[in-house]
């Protein structure tokens, strides 16, 4: 190991059951930075698609929110091209305490990344290995379990309560006596279901005593039901909370995020970074923040699109979970790698396929012509 790792660092990786090996390609994974790029829901869409996606190609595969930044947004990363030369390293902090004051925290519990992909992988990097489990929903977003292989740990799926598709808390709990994390995304990626406040303060309260609760909102925006889980960072929990500006912020592209936590948390995700953030970035963040209408507005823009597609295809008798995000699933009634097939060949992209759902397939929501493109080709595709 390299002699810069301190003998507490040696006595955590050990508890945890991280390989030599492991550690050195955790290591060399996140000096490469970049290289997480490939964990994005833009590279698992790719990879999903399995081919180059056709010119005039509606995506809505990714949950991309087709907006892009709101007009103030835009300018002001205009306005911040020209001094591009020069690193600006006082716009990272400037981000940091604006969302901290947003959400009622100091700011040494806000640290600023390049979306939240990459605060995801940390986490799981930094509390999982071989004796330390990974422990998801089935089904959620897939790239805490790619970081989770990485360092050895099993990962554990647990499903979804089948009434309301929520998290099971309780399961989750007890499925391990000393998971490293427990990951919940709330809403959840890819059925866009909310797990109530009650039981996200349960989980918190009665996990195993080691274990730290993986907290992804990136789609908290879009809910009208989700709360905000700030005030539980507030309180010192063993809570990382994460959020991005890819999703109702539209600047998935412009790669901007955060994660908050106890400092002592997150200094043990952030022992491998320099934490400058790209500056563009940083001031559509900052912009975007201190917009007061954009997430009210486009919450009822994006629920009016998607609500209205749901009742078309509940028309046609065709099977979805009900969504408080970007995003829907829906039962196509064939395997679902067939049925994206046969949308793609009508040029409509749409998402992947999720194992233990093999014939469900998830759909972004996009504006409201590309909608009616998507409808007008799954109504071709559908079975008859």
């Amino acid at each position: 190991m390299p002699p810069t790792l301190t003998s507490d660092q040696r006595a955590d990786l050990e508890k945890r059951g991280v390989s030599r090996r492991g550690f050195h390609r955790m290591v060399t994974l996140l000096a490469a930075g970049s290289s997480l790029s490939c964990y994005t829901e833009r590279a698992l869409a790719q990879r999903a698609a399995g081919r180059e996606i056709p010119s005039g190609t509606v995506k809505i595969d990714a949950n991309e929110n087709p907006l892009g930044p709101c007009a103030e947004a835009a300018q002001a990363m205009r306005d911040i091209i020209q001094d591009g030369g020069r690193y600006l390293d006082d716009l990272t902090p400037q981000m940091v305490r604006a969302l901290a004051a947003q959400e009622g925290l100091d700011p040494s519990y806000v640290h600023a990344y390049a979306g939240s992909t990459d605060p995801l992988f940390r986490s799981v990097l930094a509390f999982c290995g071989k004796e330390r489990p990974y422990v998801v929903a089935d089904p959620s977003f897939e790239t805490g379990a790619h970081a989770a292989r990485i360092v050895g740990a099993q990962v554990v799926n647990v499903p979804l309560v089948k009434e309301t598709f929520a998290h099971d808390v309780k399961a989750m709990a007890a499925v391990r006596p000393a998971p490293g994390i427990i990951y919940v995304c709330n809403p959840n990626n890819p059925t866009g279901t909310v797990t109530p406040k009650a039981d996200i303060e349960w989980l918190l309260n009665n996990k195993p005593a080691e274990s730290v609760v993986l907290l992804d909102e990136a789609y908290i925006h879009f809910s009208p039901n989700a709360v905000r889980s700030s005030y539980l960072v507030a309180a010192g929990k063993d809570l990382i909370l994460l959020r991005t500006f890819s999703k109702i912020y539209g600047m998935a592209g412009l790669r901007a995020g955060a994660a908050m936590g106890r400092p002592d948390l997150l200094r043990k995700m952030n022992q491998f970074t320099s934490g400058f953030m790209p500056v563009t970035g940083m001031i559509g963040a900052i912009v975007s923040l201190n917009s007061k209408n954009l997430i009210a507005e486009r919450r009822k823009a994006m629920t009016d699109i998607r609500e209205e597609t749901l009742a078309l295809l509940a028309a046609h008798k065709i099977e979805t979970v009900p969504s408080e995000a970007n995003m829907f699933m829906m039962n196509v009634k064939r395997p679902g790698r067939e049925f994206i097939s046969a949308m793609l060949r009508e040029k409509v992209a749409i998402g992947r396929v999720w194992p233990s759902w093999p014939t469900w397939v998830r759909v972004t929501v996009g504006t409201k012509e590309e909608m009616a493109r998507f409808c007008d080709a799954c109504l071709k595709c559908y079975p008859a």
